[in-house]
């Protein structure tokens, strides 16, 4: 397996084919897996907005005033109000806002980006990025799949790493429950999320800031003999750390 950047790819705008803009510069192959950076893809289908857009109530404005408060900077109730409309649940509104996108994504600030805009204020995460990976993949000539990524912090660890936000032509997870390890015993709980990983090893390629590449390609990657799964984000019945964070309050010290 090895992966490698597609090069010179241009600013995209709204209504750009991503599909043509990739196949325009590099040649792909059958069971190819062509990881696109969320942002493109977002300003491609225009979901770019302005801080105008967002007029805040006083919901946001508790937010942003409490979140000025604890920082010592001042916060935009307007983009609070931004977050809140991108999002279905609030898990944490100090010290900063980590909620549940529409499409069930957990991140920070609704994943709502203010760099790499392409001059917009700011710059929302797809809508459907399944649907968006599915709609690329249904313009490229070969056989491949599509997984839409995003960069998101972990808890515990320091750091980002690329994650799945949406993806066509393969499953989500490569499921080992019923396969043995060496000692020959059953594997019972492990679910590997193979579009994450993917994603991760784009993010290795394409890079971050000015200089970095938004399509990365990764070749001869196998996903085996194993059942697959459709599942990757946690149900909320089963995502303790969310339950546990639903009883947690932020406190200044």
């Amino acid at each position: 397996m090895h992966a490698f950047a597609v090069p010179e790819f241009p600013e995209v705008r709204s209504g750009d084919s991503l599909a043509d803009l990739v196949a325009e510069r590099t040649e792909l192959a059958n069971g190819d897996v062509v990881c696109i950076a969320s942002t493109v893809v977002s300003k491609a289908e225009g979901r770019t907005a302005s801080l105008s857009d967002y007029p805040a109530g006083p919901r946001a404005r508790e937010i942003a005033d409490r979140l000025s408060e604890i920082t010592g900077e001042q916060k935009d109730p307007r983009f609070a109000q931004a977050v809140l409309e991108e999002s279905v649940d609030l898990l944490m509104e100090a010290p900063f806002l980590l909620t549940e996108t529409t499409f069930g994504h957990v991140g920070v600030n609704a994943g709502i980006d203010r760099s790499n805009t392409g001059g917009a204020e700011l710059l929302l995460l797809p809508e459907r990025p399944t649907e968006s990976a599915e709609r690329i993949r249904d313009g490229l000539d070969a056989d491949v799949a599509v997984v839409v990524t995003d960069t998101s912090g972990r808890p515990f660890r320091h750091g980002q790493r690329g994650v799945a936000l949406g993806w066509a032509g393969m499953p989500a997870s490569r499921d080992w429950r019923g396969e043995t390890d060496r000692d020959g015993h059953e594997l019972e709980v492990t679910v590997e999320s193979v579009v994450d990983e993917l994603a991760a090893t784009a993010n290795l390629v394409s890079g971050e800031g000015d200089g970095g590449t938004p399509v990365v390609v990764v070749r001869e990657f196998e996903f085996g003999d194993h059942d697959g799964s459709e599942e990757l984000y946690r149900e909320v019945d089963g995502d303790f750390v969310r339950q546990a964070l639903r009883g947690w309050e932020y406190a200044r010290n």
